[in-house]
Protein backbone atom coordinates (compact mmCIF):
# COMPACT_ATOMS: atom_id res chain seq x y z
CA UNK A 1 0.00 0.00 0.00
CA UNK A 2 0.88 3.54 -0.98
CA UNK A 3 -0.65 6.81 0.79
CA UNK A 4 -1.90 9.15 -1.94
CA UNK A 5 0.12 12.33 -1.82
CA UNK A 6 -1.77 15.38 -0.50
CA UNK A 7 -1.15 17.17 -3.90
CA UNK A 8 -2.79 14.23 -5.66
CA UNK A 9 -5.61 14.31 -2.85
CA UNK A 10 -6.97 17.57 -3.76
CA UNK A 11 -7.61 16.92 -7.24
CA UNK A 12 -9.74 13.87 -5.38
CA UNK A 13 -11.82 15.63 -2.97
CA UNK A 14 -12.44 18.78 -5.25
CA UNK A 15 -13.80 16.69 -7.68
CA UNK A 16 -17.64 17.12 -8.04
CA UNK A 17 -20.34 16.16 -10.89
CA UNK A 18 -19.80 19.87 -12.15
CA UNK A 19 -15.99 19.90 -12.01
CA UNK A 20 -14.40 15.81 -13.16
CA UNK A 21 -10.49 16.20 -12.24
CA UNK A 22 -9.69 13.80 -14.82
CA UNK A 23 -7.04 14.49 -18.08
CA UNK A 24 -6.21 12.96 -21.02
CA UNK A 25 -5.68 12.82 -24.47
CA UNK A 26 -6.85 12.56 -27.91
CA UNK A 27 -5.03 11.17 -31.22
CA UNK A 28 -5.35 10.47 -34.45
CA UNK A 29 -4.48 6.67 -35.26
CA UNK A 30 -2.64 5.38 -38.72
CA UNK A 31 -4.27 1.78 -38.86
CA UNK A 32 -1.48 -1.10 -39.29
CA UNK A 33 -1.01 -2.21 -42.50
CA UNK A 34 -3.85 -5.34 -43.13
CA UNK A 35 -6.32 -3.87 -40.47
CA UNK A 36 -10.08 -3.78 -40.32
CA UNK A 37 -12.66 -4.37 -38.33
CA UNK A 38 -12.51 -3.24 -34.16
CA UNK A 39 -9.24 -2.30 -32.98
CA UNK A 40 -10.09 -2.25 -29.44
CA UNK A 41 -9.01 -6.04 -29.14
CA UNK A 42 -5.25 -5.44 -29.94
CA UNK A 43 -5.20 -3.00 -27.67
CA UNK A 44 -6.73 -4.66 -24.87
CA UNK A 45 -3.75 -7.33 -25.72
CA UNK A 46 -1.53 -4.80 -26.14
CA UNK A 47 -2.09 -3.30 -22.76
CA UNK A 48 -1.92 -6.51 -20.96
CA UNK A 49 1.52 -7.39 -22.22
CA UNK A 50 2.69 -3.66 -21.07
CA UNK A 51 0.87 -3.28 -17.41
CA UNK A 52 3.17 -4.72 -15.47
CA UNK A 53 5.78 -1.76 -16.89
CA UNK A 54 3.02 0.23 -15.85
CA UNK A 55 1.81 0.64 -12.31
CA UNK A 56 -0.56 3.16 -12.78
CA UNK A 57 -2.99 1.23 -14.80
CA UNK A 58 -3.27 -1.64 -11.93
CA UNK A 59 -3.41 0.76 -8.88
CA UNK A 60 -6.71 1.58 -7.34
CA UNK A 61 -7.51 3.60 -4.29
CA UNK A 62 -8.71 2.62 -0.91
CA UNK A 63 -10.44 5.44 1.21
CA UNK A 64 -10.24 5.39 5.40
CA UNK A 65 -13.94 5.78 7.41
CA UNK A 66 -15.82 8.49 7.22
CA UNK A 67 -12.82 10.72 5.31
CA UNK A 68 -10.40 10.04 8.46
CA UNK A 69 -7.24 10.31 6.00
CA UNK A 70 -6.18 10.84 2.09
CA UNK A 71 -6.74 6.97 1.02
CA UNK A 72 -4.13 4.54 0.27
CA UNK A 73 -2.86 2.76 -3.40
CA UNK A 74 -2.98 -0.96 -3.57
CA UNK A 75 -2.85 -3.15 -6.61
CA UNK A 76 -4.99 -4.86 -8.67
CA UNK A 77 -4.28 -8.33 -10.24
CA UNK A 78 -7.19 -8.63 -12.46
CA UNK A 79 -7.93 -5.67 -14.03
CA UNK A 80 -10.85 -5.88 -16.30
CA UNK A 81 -9.85 -4.79 -19.63
CA UNK A 82 -12.90 -5.56 -21.59
CA UNK A 83 -14.41 -2.60 -19.08
CA UNK A 84 -11.40 -0.13 -19.34
CA UNK A 85 -10.61 -0.31 -23.03
CA UNK A 86 -13.99 0.29 -24.72
CA UNK A 87 -14.92 0.37 -28.70
CA UNK A 88 -17.22 3.62 -29.96
CA UNK A 89 -18.06 3.69 -33.64
CA UNK A 90 -19.51 7.13 -35.14
CA UNK A 91 -22.45 7.36 -37.03
CA UNK A 92 -21.77 8.87 -40.69
CA UNK A 93 -20.81 10.35 -41.80
CA UNK A 94 -17.90 9.98 -39.56
CA UNK A 95 -17.00 13.81 -38.84
CA UNK A 96 -14.08 15.03 -36.82
CA UNK A 97 -16.60 17.44 -35.30
CA UNK A 98 -18.87 13.99 -34.21
CA UNK A 99 -15.39 12.66 -32.90
CA UNK A 100 -15.39 16.13 -30.53
CA UNK A 101 -18.74 16.03 -29.31
CA UNK A 102 -18.40 12.45 -28.51
CA UNK A 103 -15.27 12.86 -27.05
CA UNK A 104 -16.61 16.03 -25.08
CA UNK A 105 -19.69 14.02 -24.12
CA UNK A 106 -17.08 11.36 -21.85
CA UNK A 107 -15.06 13.88 -21.11
CA UNK A 108 -17.58 15.20 -18.69
CA UNK A 109 -18.57 11.69 -17.08
CA UNK A 110 -16.85 10.87 -13.71
CA UNK A 111 -14.64 8.13 -13.71
CA UNK A 112 -15.74 5.29 -11.37
CA UNK A 113 -14.76 5.28 -8.06
CA UNK A 114 -13.48 1.88 -6.75
CA UNK A 115 -11.81 0.77 -9.56
CA UNK A 116 -8.50 1.74 -11.46
CA UNK A 117 -8.97 5.54 -12.34
CA UNK A 118 -8.29 5.16 -15.92
CA UNK A 119 -9.85 4.37 -19.12
CA UNK A 120 -9.33 4.10 -23.25
CA UNK A 121 -11.91 4.41 -26.14
CA UNK A 122 -10.89 3.43 -29.79
CA UNK A 123 -13.35 4.98 -32.29
CA UNK A 124 -13.69 4.11 -35.67
CA UNK A 125 -15.93 5.31 -38.21
CA UNK A 126 -13.75 8.43 -39.24
CA UNK A 127 -14.48 9.28 -42.85
CA UNK A 128 -10.88 9.79 -43.14
CA UNK A 129 -10.33 6.36 -42.89
CA UNK A 130 -8.49 7.01 -39.03
CA UNK A 131 -9.10 5.65 -36.28
CA UNK A 132 -8.91 7.81 -32.88
CA UNK A 133 -7.67 6.69 -29.11
CA UNK A 134 -9.16 9.05 -26.61
CA UNK A 135 -7.50 8.75 -22.57
CA UNK A 136 -8.64 9.53 -19.56
CA UNK A 137 -6.71 9.21 -15.99
CA UNK A 138 -7.43 10.84 -13.03
CA UNK A 139 -5.38 13.83 -11.85
CA UNK A 140 -4.75 11.99 -8.97
CA UNK A 141 -3.35 9.22 -10.67
CA UNK A 142 -0.70 11.21 -12.71
CA UNK A 143 -0.05 14.56 -14.07
CA UNK A 144 1.46 15.48 -17.54
CA UNK A 145 5.28 14.96 -17.22
CA UNK A 146 3.98 11.55 -15.73
CA UNK A 147 1.75 10.72 -18.97
CA UNK A 148 4.68 11.73 -21.03
CA UNK A 149 6.39 8.62 -18.88
CA UNK A 150 3.67 6.50 -18.80
CA UNK A 151 3.39 6.85 -22.58
CA UNK A 152 7.24 4.99 -22.68
CA UNK A 153 6.03 2.16 -21.52
CA UNK A 154 2.89 1.51 -23.57
CA UNK A 155 4.23 2.73 -26.95
CA UNK A 156 6.90 1.89 -29.28
CA UNK A 157 9.34 3.65 -31.75
CA UNK A 158 8.43 1.39 -34.71
CA UNK A 159 5.14 -0.49 -35.94
CA UNK A 160 6.45 -3.75 -34.44
CA UNK A 161 6.18 -3.85 -31.00
CA UNK A 162 8.99 -4.07 -28.74
CA UNK A 163 9.79 -7.30 -26.72
CA UNK A 164 10.09 -6.54 -23.06
CA UNK A 165 11.52 -9.16 -20.69
CA UNK A 166 8.92 -10.79 -18.47
CA UNK A 167 8.06 -9.10 -15.61
CA UNK A 168 5.20 -9.76 -12.93
CA UNK A 169 3.07 -7.33 -11.66
CA UNK A 170 3.17 -7.23 -7.53
CA UNK A 171 1.18 -9.23 -5.71
CA UNK A 172 -1.75 -7.98 -4.22
CA UNK A 173 -1.97 -7.73 -0.30
CA UNK A 174 -5.14 -8.09 1.55
CA UNK A 175 -5.95 -4.30 2.69
CA UNK A 176 -7.68 -4.19 6.45
CA UNK A 177 -8.77 -1.38 8.20
CA UNK A 178 -6.20 -1.88 10.64
CA UNK A 179 -4.05 -2.04 8.05
CA UNK A 180 -5.12 1.41 6.39
CA UNK A 181 -4.93 3.42 9.05
CA UNK A 182 -1.25 2.17 10.07
CA UNK A 183 -0.32 3.37 6.76
CA UNK A 184 -1.77 6.44 7.26
CA UNK A 185 -0.83 7.26 10.50
CA UNK A 186 2.49 6.86 9.64
CA UNK A 187 2.70 8.41 6.61
CA UNK A 188 1.02 11.65 8.21
CA UNK A 189 3.73 11.33 11.24
CA UNK A 190 6.63 11.49 8.50
CA UNK A 191 4.98 14.22 6.95
CA UNK A 192 4.66 16.57 9.73
CA UNK A 193 8.45 15.76 10.83
CA UNK A 194 9.31 16.78 7.05
CA UNK A 195 7.40 19.93 6.96
CA UNK A 196 8.82 20.93 10.65
CA UNK A 197 12.33 20.54 9.35
CA UNK A 198 11.81 22.82 6.15
CA UNK A 199 9.74 25.18 8.03
CA UNK A 200 12.80 27.68 8.68
CA UNK A 201 14.15 27.88 5.43
CA UNK A 202 10.41 28.15 4.43
CA UNK A 203 10.00 31.24 6.36
CA UNK A 204 13.11 32.72 5.36
CA UNK A 205 12.44 32.48 1.46
CA UNK A 206 8.14 33.47 1.78
CA UNK A 207 9.82 36.51 3.74
CA UNK A 208 12.33 37.82 1.44
CA UNK A 209 9.30 37.50 -1.62
CA UNK A 210 6.59 39.32 0.10
CA UNK A 211 9.26 41.72 0.68
CA UNK A 212 9.82 41.97 -3.18
CA UNK A 213 6.74 41.28 -4.56
CA UNK A 214 5.06 43.28 -7.19
CA UNK A 215 1.51 44.63 -6.12
CA UNK A 216 -1.00 41.87 -6.65
CA UNK A 217 -4.00 42.78 -8.50
CA UNK A 218 -7.27 40.66 -9.48
CA UNK A 219 -7.56 39.57 -13.19
CA UNK A 220 -11.00 41.53 -14.64
CA UNK A 221 -14.30 39.51 -14.97
CA UNK A 222 -15.06 37.94 -18.69
CA UNK A 223 -17.42 35.17 -19.16
CA UNK A 224 -15.12 32.47 -18.22
CA UNK A 225 -15.07 33.12 -14.64
CA UNK A 226 -18.45 32.07 -13.74
CA UNK A 227 -20.06 28.78 -11.70
CA UNK A 228 -20.01 26.18 -14.42
CA UNK A 229 -22.23 23.19 -15.10
CA UNK A 230 -20.89 19.53 -16.01
CA UNK A 231 -21.53 19.90 -19.68
CA UNK A 232 -17.98 20.00 -21.52
CA UNK A 233 -16.87 21.64 -25.11
CA UNK A 234 -13.67 20.56 -26.68
CA UNK A 235 -11.48 22.00 -29.87
CA UNK A 236 -8.23 20.75 -31.18
CA UNK A 237 -5.65 22.26 -33.69
CA UNK A 238 -2.17 21.49 -34.39
CA UNK A 239 0.82 23.84 -35.77
CA UNK A 240 3.82 23.16 -37.45
CA UNK A 241 6.93 23.15 -34.86
CA UNK A 242 8.89 24.83 -37.20
CA UNK A 243 6.19 27.92 -37.22
CA UNK A 244 6.72 28.30 -34.14
CA UNK A 245 10.52 28.20 -34.04
CA UNK A 246 10.44 30.53 -36.37
CA UNK A 247 8.33 33.03 -34.41
CA UNK A 248 10.24 31.74 -31.12
CA UNK A 249 13.99 32.63 -32.94
CA UNK A 250 12.78 36.26 -34.64
CA UNK A 251 11.59 37.38 -30.86
CA UNK A 252 14.34 35.79 -28.53
CA UNK A 253 11.47 34.07 -27.02
CA UNK A 254 11.31 30.68 -25.49
CA UNK A 255 8.50 28.27 -26.88
CA UNK A 256 6.36 28.61 -23.76
CA UNK A 257 5.89 32.57 -24.55
CA UNK A 258 5.34 32.22 -27.52
CA UNK A 259 2.31 29.77 -27.20
CA UNK A 260 1.56 32.38 -24.38
CA UNK A 261 1.60 35.20 -27.40
CA UNK A 262 -0.55 32.95 -29.82
CA UNK A 263 -3.01 32.29 -27.13
CA UNK A 264 -3.34 35.74 -25.92
CA UNK A 265 -3.67 37.43 -29.55
CA UNK A 266 -6.29 34.69 -29.79
CA UNK A 267 -8.49 35.68 -26.81
CA UNK A 268 -8.34 39.19 -27.74
CA UNK A 269 -9.56 38.44 -31.09
CA UNK A 270 -12.34 36.56 -29.04
CA UNK A 271 -13.53 38.95 -27.07
CA UNK A 272 -13.30 41.98 -29.44
CA UNK A 273 -15.46 40.09 -31.76
CA UNK A 274 -18.24 39.24 -28.96
CA UNK A 275 -18.12 43.43 -28.04
CA UNK A 276 -16.26 42.13 -24.42
CA UNK A 277 -12.63 42.57 -23.69
CA UNK A 278 -11.47 43.91 -20.63
CA UNK A 279 -9.20 47.06 -20.67
CA UNK A 280 -7.49 45.16 -17.97
CA UNK A 281 -4.46 42.16 -19.25
CA UNK A 282 -6.26 38.99 -18.95
CA UNK A 283 -4.42 36.82 -16.85
CA UNK A 284 -3.51 32.80 -17.41
CA UNK A 285 -3.03 30.12 -14.02
CA UNK A 286 0.40 28.53 -15.55
CA UNK A 287 1.12 24.65 -13.85
CA UNK A 288 4.90 24.24 -13.20
CA UNK A 289 6.64 21.35 -12.74
CA UNK A 290 8.48 20.62 -9.50
CA UNK A 291 10.07 17.33 -11.38
CA UNK A 292 13.63 16.30 -11.33
CA UNK A 293 15.24 15.12 -14.09
CA UNK A 294 14.20 11.68 -14.22
CA UNK A 295 12.07 11.65 -11.58
CA UNK A 296 9.14 9.29 -13.48
CA UNK A 297 6.93 8.56 -10.49
CA UNK A 298 3.52 8.97 -11.37
CA UNK A 299 2.05 11.52 -9.09
CA UNK A 300 1.42 15.43 -9.13
CA UNK A 301 4.89 17.51 -9.10
CA UNK A 302 3.86 20.64 -9.43
CA UNK A 303 2.77 24.06 -8.74
CA UNK A 304 0.60 27.38 -9.88
CA UNK A 305 2.08 30.58 -10.70
CA UNK A 306 0.13 33.28 -12.56
CA UNK A 307 1.23 35.02 -16.13
CA UNK A 308 -0.15 38.23 -17.48
CA UNK A 309 -1.59 37.86 -20.73
CA UNK A 310 -0.59 41.79 -22.48
CA UNK A 311 -4.08 41.16 -23.42
CA UNK A 312 -4.43 45.10 -23.17
CA UNK A 313 -1.30 45.81 -25.37
CA UNK A 314 -2.68 45.82 -29.71
CA UNK A 315 0.60 45.24 -31.03
CA UNK A 316 1.52 41.59 -31.31
CA UNK A 317 5.36 42.09 -31.01
CA UNK A 318 4.91 44.34 -28.15
CA UNK A 319 2.33 42.15 -26.31
CA UNK A 320 4.72 39.13 -26.66
CA UNK A 321 7.72 41.42 -25.56
CA UNK A 322 5.05 42.03 -22.17
CA UNK A 323 4.43 38.24 -21.85
CA UNK A 324 8.17 37.86 -21.72
CA UNK A 325 8.77 39.81 -18.68
CA UNK A 326 5.59 39.04 -16.99
CA UNK A 327 6.46 35.54 -17.33
CA UNK A 328 10.60 36.23 -16.36
CA UNK A 329 9.47 37.38 -13.06
CA UNK A 330 6.95 34.37 -12.23
CA UNK A 331 9.45 31.94 -13.48
CA UNK A 332 11.81 33.50 -10.90
CA UNK A 333 9.14 33.31 -8.27
CA UNK A 334 8.26 29.25 -8.90
CA UNK A 335 12.45 28.49 -8.49
CA UNK A 336 12.87 30.51 -5.46
CA UNK A 337 9.78 28.45 -4.10
CA UNK A 338 11.14 24.92 -5.76
CA UNK A 339 13.05 24.09 -2.62
CA UNK A 340 10.46 24.68 -0.03
CA UNK A 341 6.81 23.96 -1.76
CA UNK A 342 6.14 20.82 -0.09
CA UNK A 343 4.01 18.14 -2.42
CA UNK A 344 2.73 16.86 0.68
CA UNK A 345 1.35 17.13 3.69
CA UNK A 346 -0.50 15.90 6.88
CA UNK A 347 -4.18 15.08 5.49
CA UNK A 348 -5.87 14.38 8.79
CA UNK A 349 -9.63 15.24 8.33
CA UNK A 350 -9.02 16.98 5.47
CA UNK A 351 -11.37 14.82 2.75
CA UNK A 352 -13.92 15.53 4.49
CA UNK A 353 -13.69 19.09 4.63
CA UNK A 354 -12.60 19.66 1.43
CA UNK A 355 -15.13 17.47 -0.37
CA UNK A 356 -17.99 19.51 1.57
CA UNK A 357 -16.59 22.27 0.83
CA UNK A 358 -16.30 21.96 -2.64
CA UNK A 359 -19.93 21.31 -3.20
CA UNK A 360 -20.49 23.87 -1.30
CA UNK A 361 -18.50 26.24 -3.06
CA UNK A 362 -20.53 24.83 -6.46
CA UNK A 363 -23.93 25.00 -5.31
CA UNK A 364 -23.61 28.87 -3.42
CA UNK A 365 -22.12 29.85 -6.81
CA UNK A 366 -19.69 31.86 -5.32
CA UNK A 367 -17.36 31.59 -8.35
CA UNK A 368 -20.32 33.99 -9.93
CA UNK A 369 -19.56 36.83 -6.72
CA UNK A 370 -16.06 36.37 -5.93
CA UNK A 371 -13.07 38.47 -7.98
CA UNK A 372 -11.20 36.30 -10.43
CA UNK A 373 -7.37 35.57 -9.54
CA UNK A 374 -6.86 34.17 -13.04
CA UNK A 375 -9.03 33.69 -16.53
CA UNK A 376 -7.90 30.30 -17.96
CA UNK A 377 -5.80 28.01 -16.98
CA UNK A 378 -2.46 27.23 -19.80
CA UNK A 379 -0.27 24.81 -19.61
CA UNK A 380 2.45 23.74 -22.17
CA UNK A 381 3.83 19.80 -21.73
CA UNK A 382 6.99 18.60 -23.45
CA UNK A 383 6.48 15.49 -25.55
CA UNK A 384 8.37 12.77 -28.08
CA UNK A 385 9.72 14.33 -30.70
CA UNK A 386 9.87 11.05 -32.55
CA UNK A 387 6.41 9.47 -33.86
CA UNK A 388 5.38 6.65 -31.46
CA UNK A 389 3.25 3.79 -31.97
CA UNK A 390 -0.01 1.85 -30.21
CA UNK A 391 -0.18 -1.83 -31.28
CA UNK A 392 1.03 -1.37 -34.49
CA UNK A 393 -0.88 1.96 -35.22
CA UNK A 394 0.77 5.43 -35.70
CA UNK A 395 0.00 7.98 -33.49
CA UNK A 396 -0.69 11.30 -35.87
CA UNK A 397 -1.94 13.62 -33.42
CA UNK A 398 -1.38 14.20 -29.31
CA UNK A 399 -4.03 16.43 -28.35
CA UNK A 400 -4.23 16.88 -24.44
CA UNK A 401 -7.42 17.10 -22.70
CA UNK A 402 -7.55 19.01 -19.18
CA UNK A 403 -9.57 20.08 -16.24
CA UNK A 404 -11.60 23.36 -15.94
CA UNK A 405 -13.10 24.67 -12.53
CA UNK A 406 -15.90 27.34 -11.25
CA UNK A 407 -14.14 30.37 -11.81
CA UNK A 408 -12.16 28.71 -14.75
CA UNK A 409 -14.54 27.83 -17.37
CA UNK A 410 -11.35 27.09 -20.12
CA UNK A 411 -8.46 25.01 -20.44
CA UNK A 412 -5.87 25.46 -23.18
CA UNK A 413 -2.99 22.92 -23.17
CA UNK A 414 -0.27 22.35 -25.40
CA UNK A 415 2.01 19.20 -25.98
CA UNK A 416 4.97 19.10 -28.54
CA UNK A 417 4.79 15.79 -30.43
CA UNK A 418 6.02 14.93 -33.64
CA UNK A 419 7.19 18.31 -35.34
CA UNK A 420 4.33 19.70 -34.22
CA UNK A 421 2.36 21.69 -31.21
CA UNK A 422 -0.84 19.76 -30.59
CA UNK A 423 -3.50 21.99 -28.97
CA UNK A 424 -6.45 20.45 -26.95
CA UNK A 425 -8.92 23.26 -25.83
CA UNK A 426 -11.40 22.27 -23.35
CA UNK A 427 -14.53 24.46 -21.92
CA UNK A 428 -17.54 24.72 -19.94
CA UNK A 429 -20.48 25.01 -22.08
CA UNK A 430 -21.89 27.19 -19.46
CA UNK A 431 -18.51 29.70 -20.35
CA UNK A 432 -18.20 29.06 -24.61
CA UNK A 433 -20.78 27.27 -25.94
CA UNK A 434 -18.87 27.02 -29.16
CA UNK A 435 -15.22 26.63 -29.16
CA UNK A 436 -14.80 26.53 -32.83
CA UNK A 437 -14.42 30.67 -33.30
CA UNK A 438 -11.71 30.93 -30.63
CA UNK A 439 -9.90 27.67 -32.66
CA UNK A 440 -9.77 29.77 -35.83
CA UNK A 441 -8.99 33.29 -33.51
CA UNK A 442 -5.67 30.90 -32.56
CA UNK A 443 -4.84 29.81 -36.44
CA UNK A 444 -4.93 33.72 -37.03
CA UNK A 445 -3.01 34.79 -34.14
CA UNK A 446 -0.01 32.52 -35.26
CA UNK A 447 -0.67 34.09 -38.88
CA UNK A 448 -0.08 37.69 -36.78
CA UNK A 449 2.92 36.61 -35.53
CA UNK A 450 4.50 34.83 -38.68
CA UNK A 451 5.17 37.88 -41.06
CA UNK A 452 6.50 39.76 -37.87
CA UNK A 453 8.74 36.57 -37.00
CA UNK A 454 9.55 36.37 -40.88
CA UNK A 455 11.13 39.67 -41.60
CA UNK A 456 12.71 39.61 -38.44
CA UNK A 457 14.99 36.29 -38.74
CA UNK A 458 15.94 37.91 -41.98
CA UNK A 459 17.52 40.37 -40.18
CA UNK A 460 19.10 39.08 -37.30
CA UNK A 461 18.77 35.44 -36.91
CA UNK A 462 19.40 33.33 -34.23
CA UNK A 463 18.35 30.26 -32.72
CA UNK A 464 15.10 29.83 -30.23
CA UNK A 465 15.73 29.56 -26.93
CA UNK A 466 15.17 26.62 -25.38
CA UNK A 467 12.74 25.94 -21.89
CA UNK A 468 14.74 25.31 -18.90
Amino acid sequence: MQPLSALDALFLHLETDETPMHVGALHLLKPPAGHSGDFAPAVREHVADRMPYAPVLTRRLRSLPLGFANPVWETVRNVDLERHVQSVRLRRPGTHAQLLSEVARLHARRLEPGEPPWMFYLFDGLRSGQLAFYTKFHHAALDGAAAVALAQALLDPGPVPRPMPPRAIPRARRTTLVSLLGTSLRSNTEQVARIAGRLPDAARVIVALLQNAPKFRFAPRTPLNLAIGAERRIATLSIPMATIRTISAAHHATINDVVLAIVSGALRRYFEAAGGLPGQSLVAAMPVSLREAGDERPTTLATMTLAELATDVADPAARLRAIQTHTRAAKGLAQRLRSVMPTDFPSLGLPWLLSAAAQLYGRSRLADRLPPIANLVISNVPGPDVPLYLAGARLETWWPLSIVEHGLGLNVTVQSYAGALHLGLVAAASSIADLEPLARAITASVRELQPRAAAGARRRPSKPRREK
